[in-house]
Parts: C-alpha cells; sequence; structure tokens
C-alpha cells in the first residue's frame, strides 16, 4: 500500500466525498464543529499564522442576514442547511504570531507591517486552512457545501463590519439529504498536471 490512510479514509476524505447540495434535518453539534476544528488546526502555514477565522450561524437571524448576500443559486441550500459557517480571513493575524512563532517573534514586523503584505498573506494561508476545515467536516462524517457565490462586500460589512476580515468561503454543513450530489467532475490526470526536472 502506497498511502498511510486505509482506502475506507482514503474513500471518506477524498474518492467519495463530494459538495453537498442538500441536507437532512440532523442538526450539527458545537461538539461536533469544535472536534473539527481541534484537528485541523494542525495544518501547517506560513509562519505558523492562523488567519481563519469561523463564524457559525445558526439563528433564524442570523441566517436572514446571510442569506440575502447569497447567489441566488446559493440562497435555497443556505436557507435549508442544518448549520453555515462564513470561514474568513483575519487580515491582522500578524498581531497574534507573537505567541504562535515564539522562536521568532520579530515575524510580526520583520515580514508583516504592511497591510498590502498582510492580506496576500492572510488570504492564502487563510484559503489553505478553509480547505483543511472542509476536509475536517468530511472526516467528522458529514458533508461540505462550499461555495464563493456571494456578495463577498456585503457579508464582510454584515458580519465582520471592521475592514479587518474578508470572507473566503461560506461552507453549508451537515449529513447529506436527498438527491445532494452532482454527478462526479473529471480531474486531470497525474501526467497532465506532474512534470519532473
Amino acid at each position: 500500500m502506497t498511502l498511510a490512510l486505509d482506502a475506507a479514509a482514503q474513500d471518506l476524505l477524498f474518492r467519495e466525498a463530494r459538495t453537498a447540495n442538500t441536507f437532512s434535518d440532523e442538526p450539527v453539534s458545537d461538539e461536533q464543529v469544535q472536534a473539527i476544528y481541534d484537528l485541523v488546526k494542525y495544518g501547517p502555514t506560513a509562519f505558523n499564522q492562523q488567519p481563519l477565522r469561523i463564524v457559525l450561524v445558526r439563528s433564524e437571524e442570523g441566517r436572514a442576514r446571510l442569506v440575502q448576500h447569497m447567489a441566488e443559486g446559493n440562497q435555497a441550500k443556505t436557507s435549508a442547511a442544518p448549520l453555515v459557517a462564513i470561514l474568513a480571513a483575519d487580515n491582522e493575524f500578524h498581531e497574534e504570531l507573537p505567541s504562535q512563532l515564539p522562536h521568532f517573534p520579530q515575524a510580526k514586523d520583520m515580514f508583516f507591517s504592511e497591510r498590502p503584505v498582510r492580506e496576500a498573506s492572510a488570504t492564502l494561508n487563510g484559503a489553505l486552512q478553509a480547505a483543511y476545515f472542509i476536509i475536517g467536516v468530511r472526516a467528522a462524517g458529514l458533508a461540505a457545501g462550499p461555495m464563493t457565490g456571494y456578495n463577498a462586500e456585503g457579508i464582510n460589512k454584515e458580519f465582520f463590519g471592521d475592514g479587518e476580515h474578508s470572507v473566503l468561503a461560506v461552507v453549508n454543513i451537515g449529513k447529506p439529504g436527498e438527491d445532494a450530489w452532482f454527478p462526479r467532475s473529471p480531474r486531470l490526470a497525474y501526467d497532465e498536471v506532474v512534470t519532473t526536472v
């Protein structure tokens, strides 16, 4: 066997996992979300920065505030999902770097003193963390429905309003419902992607 993960785990996380478009009514607990986060927080990022911030949208009022900013094709499924997570990048993540990178606390000022540099790094590393989060949702036996079809400016203002956060994705979370999956889309083959020099 080439991979350390057994075939069932590979299927759960990758081969059989798909973006869910419908969900059952089964709730997603805070304990499940904490277990997901406590697993995926160990994913690597540059300088061990941790820009990902997560807003869990559970209330009807919060759901209504979010749905108005979703693209029309994403509104119904976002309204119906048991849990929705707004994944955002904290563009002021560098303030926490000294505690997260104790062997190199000067990285905060040496590399991230300028806002454009911080935003680019927060976006890249926050997106990595968002991908880990989606895999973590799958590891919990749940389905994820990540979306980027929304008004980012509207969500940033509605849920953050501080100019320090930038939404990366909105993820519907739960047990898959009826007809949850679109057919599997093709993927590029190994030799279309990988070259050796």
